[in-house]
C-alpha cells in the first residue's frame, strides 16, 4: 500500500517521528534519527536523508559535516504512519564515532 506524507501522523510526539535508517544492500540498521514534516518534505525532494536535530533543535542532512551522505533510495511507512525506514545507499560510516552503524555497542547481560 502507498500513502503520503500527509498520511504521516506527526502529532504524537511534538511533531516528531522515529526514523530508523537501514543500509539498502546489507540490511544494516545504521541509525534511528527523528524527522518532522519538513525534514521528510526534504528527503523526498533531494534523495539525501534529512532529520530534525532534538539536541540542536534544527534541520539536517546526514553528511551536512562528515561528508557521510545517506542516499534515500525508498521510504517505508509502519502501520501506524508514525514511524518511517529510510533504505538508503551510504556514503561512509552512519555513526559519529567513525563507526558503520550507531548500533555497535552491546549490552551487557
Amino acid at each position: 500500500m502507498q500513502v503520503s506524507i500527509d498520511d504521516v501522523d506527526f502529532t504524537k510526539s511534538e511533531g516528531l517521528i522515529p526514523v530508523i535508517v537501514q543500509d539498502i544492500k546489507s540490511k544494516d540498521v545504521l541509525m534511528l534519527a527523528y524527522a518532522n514534516k519538513e525534514a521528510l518534505q526534504l528527503t523526498i525532494q533531494t534523495g539525501k536523508a534529512w532529520f530534525w536535530s532534538r539536541s540542536r533543535k534544527r534541520l539536517w542532512m546526514k553528511g551536512e559535516e562528515s561528508g557521510n551522505v545517506q542516499y534515500v533510495k525508498d521510504v517505508l511507512v509502519d502501520c501506524d504512519s508514525d514511524a518511517l525506514i529510510y533504505l538508503v545507499e551510504s556514503g561512509g560510516p552512519a555513526c559519529h564515532t567513525g563507526n558503520r552503524t550507531c548500533f555497535h555497542n552491546r549490552l551487557i547481560r
